[in-house]
C-alpha cells in the first residue's frame, strides 16, 4: 500500500523541497537561529561560573579570572555575590534565548504547513473526479492532516533543535577537553554503549511509527466510509460487525504503541544508567586527581554538571532522529499527492464558446479503465433551446454523457463540441459556469441556506435569492424557518428532508442563470408532493434554455423534444415518444415493462412526474 512508504532516514532531495516553504520565512528562522546559538552557548556558561566560584572564593585553589572577568573582586563574599548575580543573568539570558528559540520556530512552522495545507487543498481541487475514484477520502484526510502534522514537528521542534543539540555537544566538549582531556576521555568511553543502545532504540521506534501512520490511515478511511453510511450499517444491523472490524484496526494501532511505549521505557532509563556511570568514573578518577594536587576541585564539579548536559541532546537526538524519518516518509507521501498531474488542465490559449451554442457529441468512445468502453462512437446534437432526454438501462452511459460533457473526464475518441468549440479548449471552470445541474443526490455544506444556494457566487442578490426559490416553490419553507435563509444547515443538510434538500438544489441550479440545464435523476429522490412542487418550477427553468434530461421514469421525458435511448455504451434510438413507440424497438420494451398495466387500466390516473414544457 502507499501508506507503507518506508522512507528513509535522510533524503537531500525531500528536504530541499520542504526547506523551500521556510524560505518566504527566513528572517524569522534567521532570527530563531540567533537565539539558538545563544542558548548553545550559554550551557557552557553554568558549570564554568560553579568552577570560577569553587576554586577562586571556596577552596582558594586558582585565583586567576582570566581576562574576561578580570573585574571580580577578590573578597570572597562580594566575589560570590558577583558570581551569584553572574549566574542569574546567564539563567534569564538562557530563558529568553530558548523561549524566543522556540516561539519563533514553531510560529514560523504553523506558518509553513498553512502554506502547505493550502496547496494540498488547492491541488486537491484541480484534481480530476477519476482521481477520487480511486483514492479513499479517509487517505485524502491522513495527507491533510496526520501527515502534514509530521512535518511541522520537523520544522518545528525537529531541524533546528537537532542544530541546537550538536552545538550543545560541541560546545561542551571543546570546554571539557580545554580544563581536562583525562576526564573527558574517561566520561566519553560509555559513548559505544549508548550509540549501540540508541541503534536499537531508533530501529525499533521507527519500524513502531510506521506502523502506527498505517494504522491511523487504515482508521481514518474506515471511519469515514462507515460514519457516512451509518444509516446503511444500522438498517442492516450490522453494528457488532462493524465494531469487530474497527477493534482489529483499532488493535493494530495500539500495539504498535505498546512497542513504542516499550522502547521509551528502556531507553531513557539506559542512557539514564550510562550517563551515571560515567559521573561516577568522573568522580573517582577526579577525587583521585585532586588528591593528588593534578586537578581543581572546581573542575571536577563543573565536569559533573557538564555530564548531566552532555547526555540529555543525545537523548533528544536519538528521538529527533525518528522524527526526522517519520517527516521523510510524509513528506514522500504528501509530494507524490502534489505530484499527481492534472488531466482536465485549463487549454493554454481558451476559447470561448458562442452565445448561441450547439452540443455536439462526434464519434465519441470512453473508457474508466483501459478498453472497457462505457460508451462506443456516440454521436448527437442538441439544438439551442431544445430539451431532450436520455433514457436507458443502469449502466448504458447516461450519466458518464453528462460527465464528459462538464469535463469531468477527457474522451479517448473523438470529440465533444460546445458552440462549435472543442469542451477541451475551454477553461474548465468557464465551461462548467454555463451549465446547471441537479443531480439525483442532492448535497448540501455545512453553512446556512443562502450559502448553499449562491456556493460563492458574490453576483446573487437577496432578490435573486428570493426569486430563486419561489419559482422552484421553496420559498414558503425556507420563510418558515426561524432564521430563513440564515438558517444552519448542518454536515450534508443532515436536518433537512430528501425533498428540502432537492428543491435548494434546484434554487441553486436556477439562481445561478445557467445557459444549460441538465437534470440527472433529478426528481427520483423526492415524494409525490415534493414532486407537484418542481413540476411547474421545471417547466420555468426549462423555458428559453438548452436542457438535457436523464431518467428512468418514462412519463418524466415524454413531452421533450427529442428523446435518446442509450443501451449497452451506444445511442440506438433517437427521436420523439410516438416515434420511438411506433419503432417498437428498446424504448417501446422500456415502455411496456413501465406503463403496461397502466395503459390497460381505462381509468389510470395522470401520473404527476409528467414533464410539462411551456407552449406544448
Amino acid at each position: 500500500m502507499e501508506e507503507e512508504v518506508l522512507g528513509k532516514a535522510y533524503d537531500g532531495r525531500l528536504m530541499r523541497r520542504l526547506l523551500g516553504y521556510m524560505l518566504p520565512y527566513r528572517r524569522q528562522v534567521l532570527l530563531s537561529l540567533v537565539f539558538l546559538f545563544a542558548y548553545s552557548t550559554l550551557q557552557v556558561c553554568g558549570p564554568l561560573l560553579t568552577k570560577l566560584a569553587i576554586d577562586r572564593y571556596l577552596t582558594r585553589e586558582h585565583a586567576d579570572p582570566g581576562p574576561w572577568l578580570h573585574w571580580l573582586a577578590a573578597d570572597p563574599i562580594t566575589g560570590l555575590a558577583q558570581v551569584a548575580g553572574l549566574y542569574l543573568l546567564v539563567l534569564l539570558a538562557s530563558f529568553v534565548s530558548e523561549f524566543g528559540q522556540m516561539v519563533l520556530m514553531q510560529y514560523t512552522g504553523q506558518l509553513a504547513m498553512f502554506d502547505l495545507r493550502r496547496e494540498l487543498m488547492t491541488h486537491l481541487q484541480r484534481l480530476e473526479i477519476a482521481f477520487f475514484d480511486k483514492n479513499p477520502v479517509g487517505r485524502l484526510v491522513t495527507r491533510m492532516t496526520s501527515d502534514v502534522d509530521v512535518l511541522n514537528d520537523l520544522f518545528a521542534s525537529g531541524l533546528v533543535t537537532i542544530l541546537g543539540d550538536l552545538l550543545s555537544l560541541s560546545f561542551i566538549i571543546l570546554a571539557m577537553f580545554r580544563m581536562s582531556v583525562g576526564l573527558t576521555l574517561l566520561m566519553l568511553a560509555v559513548m559505544p554503549l549508548v550509540i549501540f543502545a540508541t541503534m536499537i532504540f531508533r530501529r525499533t521506534v521507527a519500524h513502531s511509527y510506521r506502523r502506527i501512520r498505517l494504522a491511523i490511515a487504515r482508521i481514518n478511511a474506515y471511519l469515514q466510509e462507515h460514519i457516512a453510511g451509518m444509516a446503511v450499517l444500522q438498517l442492516f444491523n450490522r453494528e457488532r460487525r462493524s465494531i469487530a472490524e474497527f477493534d482489529a484496526i483499532n488493535r493494530q494501532h495500539m500495539e504498535a504503541y505498546k512497542d513504542t511505549i516499550v522502547a521509551y521505557g528502556w531507553f531513557y532509563p539506559v542512557v539514564e544508567f550510562l550517563a551515571y556511570l560515567s559521573l561516577a568514573f568522573v568522580l573517582s578518577y577526579g577525587g583521585w586527581r585532586v588528591g593528588q594536587g593534578k586537578l581543581t576541585l572546581g573542575v571536577v564539579v563543573a565536569f559533573l554538571q557538564f555530564g548531566l548536559r552532555f547526555f540529555r541532546p543525545i537523548q533528544d537526538l536519538s528521538e529527533k532522529y525518528n522524527i526526522l524519518q517519520g517527516a521523510m516518509a510524509s513528506s514522500e507521501r504528501i509530494f507524490h499527492l502534489l505530484d499527481t498531474p492534472v488531466q482536465i488542465e485549463v487549454p493554454a490559449a481558451p476559447k470561448v464558446p458562442a452565445d448561441i451554442a450547439r452540443i455536439e457529441f462526434d464519434h465519441v468512445w470512453f473508457a474508466y479503465k483501459g478498453e472497457d468502453w462505457v460508451l462506443r462512437d456516440v454521436s448527437f446534437s442538441i439544438e439551442p433551446g431544445e430539451t431532450v432526454a436520455i433514457v436507458g438501462h443502469t449502466g448504458a452511459g447516461k450519466t458518464t454523457i453528462i460527465s464528459l460533457l462538464l469535463r469531468f473526464y477527457d474522451v479517448q475518441r473523438g470529440s465533444i463540441r460546445l458552440g462549435g468549440v472543442d469542451v477541451r479548449d475551454v477553461d474548465p471552470a468557464l465551461l462548467r459556469g454555463q451549465f446547471g445541474v441537479v443531480l439525483q443526490d442532492p448535497y448540501l455544506f455545512s453553512g446556512s441556506i443562502a450559502e448553499n444556494i449562491r456556493l460563492g457566487t458574490e453576483g446573487i442578490t437577496d432578490a435573486a435569492l428570493e426569486e430563486a426559490a419561489r419559482q422552484v416553490n421553496v420559498l414558503d419553507f425556507i420563510e418558515s424557518l426561524p432564521l430563513k435563509f440564515e438558517q444552519p444547515v448542518r454536515e450534508r443538510g443532515s436536518s433537512l428532508s430528501t425533498g428540502q434538500k432537492q428543491l435548494i438544489n434546484f434554487a441553486r441550479a436556477l439562481a445561478h442563470q445557467p445557459r444549460f440545464l441538465i437534470l440527472d435523476e433529478a426528481t427520483s429522490s423526492v415524494d409525490t408532493d415534493t414532486e407537484l412542487r418542481v413540476r411547474d418550477a421545471l417547466a420555468r427553468m426549462i423555458e428559453g434554455r438548452t436542457s438535457i434530461v436523464i431518467a428512468h421514469r418514462l412519463s418524466t421525458v415524454q413531452r421533450a423534444d427529442r428523446i435518446l435511448v442509450m443501451h449497452r455504451g451506444q445511442l440506438r434510438e433517437e427521436g420523439s415518444h410516438q416515434q420511438l413507440l411506433a419503432q417498437r424497438g428498446i424504448y417501446w420494451k422500456l415502455y411496456q415493462l413501465q406503463y403496461k398495466d397502466q395503459e390497460s387500466a381505462k381509468a389510470a390516473p395522470p401520473d404527476v412526474g409528467e414533464l410539462t414544457l411551456p407552449g406544448r
